[in-house]
């Protein structure tokens, strides 16, 4: 970073919740960011006219929007953000809704991730413009075959193998089949992973993510009000976003915040070392193995080699997405780069809903998104430490 980032101090983030995890549904986006605001209010004992700032992440809640969703609800608000950038809209959310509170723009910010699940002929003409205008038509679109292009590249470039990255998937299935809201349950052997269905060379059936229904969110707030409401809550060490466009490599080989993680780690006053579990996001193993790299956890394009030396479950040396992630819970479209925020906020708040950190101080979150052709081109990091637990 060229210049000093003003701290998060006085901020507190609070109440994580997960909503209406499910492969089916008869019900839209609204009634889903209607099922976390709820339960926000119930949880917190927060009036809704209390909350006066709105930020909301989906892929498919047009034509509303942030505005239409607050007359919907019966909000009064004077901050709203409709974020889109995918999975990289978590820590975005946590950043701006942080900002407003420290500005005197807003009070008590709901910030809410929600989607359904695409169907039908076509879903994936509209990844991006790209993908509509030029891949679509010769008969392929979506992200699978972009991330088999990152992944070959990165096991030719890395001499990484399919084991290393079924590890990853082993490792949060387990993790995930302790979390009572993820889909996906049933762990899952490195034997199964090595004999599942090819998808798009090299990536399998377990590399890739579930699209499923459901929603996260979380409120921001001082610190002082969640006090005053005796809420537990997790404190922001420090956080950062990366939108990169431009890039020296044909094909994706880091993640943008690598470029100013140092600036992160400063603002916290917190190293790698000092992390006690990751929420990576995980749409496929070879973009949790990048920001792996671009955390700093080891040298680029030495992060096959660091995950054969760690355990990854919840009770290991290296716990990373605690709850399953996204190979375990499924894929809500946007509401994917919340999962991480959510689940750091339950691992220091002691809120858990499945395996527990022991003794869990502080933890990093990293998020990525907007996946055009060859690279992801949004992405974001946020240390949080423990607060005020119940």
């Amino acid at each position: 970073m060229s210049a000093k980032v003003r701290d998060y101090s006085g901020i507190a983030v609070t109440t994580p919740v997960t909503f209406g995890y499910a492969r089916t549904t008869e019900h839209e986006v609204p009634w889903f960011i209607g099922g976390v605001l709820e339960a926000l209010l119930k949880r917190t004992g927060v009036k809704k006219a209390e909350i006066d700032g709105l930020v909301l992440a989906t892929y498919r809640l047009a034509p509303d929007n942030t505005a239409s969703m607050a007359e919907y609800f019966g909000l009064s608000t004077r901050f709203m953000v409709d974020l889109p950038f995918g999975g990289a809209s978590g820590v975005i959310a946590l950043r701006r809704a942080a900002r407003a509170v420290q500005a005197g723009d807003a009070e008590v910010v709901a910030c809410i991730a929600a989607d359904v699940a695409p169907t039908g002929f076509g879903i994936g003409a509209n990844f991006s413009r790209f993908s509509r205008d030029h891949v679509y038509p010769y008969g392929a679109a979506g992200p699978n075959a972009v991330f088999a292009m990152i992944t070959d590249n990165y096991m030719r470039k890395n001499h990484a193998t399919r084991e290393d990255f079924g590890r990853i998937c082993v490792a949060q299935r387990s993790n995930g089949a302790r979390f009572p809201l993820a889909v996906m349950r049933s762990p899952i052997s490195i034997e199964e992973y090595l004999s599942a269905r090819p998808i798009s060379d090299p990536l399998v059936l377990l590399d890739c993510v579930m699209r499923v229904n459901g929603a996260e969110g979380f409120l921001v707030m001082s610190e002082e009000r969640a006090k005053a409401l005796s809420l537990p809550f997790a404190s922001m060490a420090g956080a950062i976003e990366r939108h990169d466009g431009v890039s020296a490599t044909a094909v994706q080989e880091a993640v943008g915040f690598n470029a100013v993680r140092d600036g992160l780690y400063e603002q916290a006053g917190l190293g790698p070392e000092d992390m006690d579990f990751i929420q990576a996001y995980d749409d496929y193993p070879v973009i949790v193995l990048l920001q792996l790299e671009a955390l700093g956890l080891c040298a680029p394009g030495e992060g096959a080699h660091f995950v054969r030396s760690r355990d990854l479950t919840v009770d290991g040396d290296l716990p990373l997405n605690t709850n399953g992630g996204m190979l375990a819970m499924g894929q809500a479209g946007a509401a994917g780069g919340f999962v991480g925020v959510t689940e750091a906020l339950r691992q220091l708040t002691g809120e858990n809903l499945g395996g527990v950190v022991a003794g869990a101080k502080a933890g990093i979150v990293s998020c990525y998104g907007t996946v055009n052709y060859d690279r992801g081109l949004c992405s974001s990091a946020a240390i949080l430490t423990r607060g005020r637990a119940p």
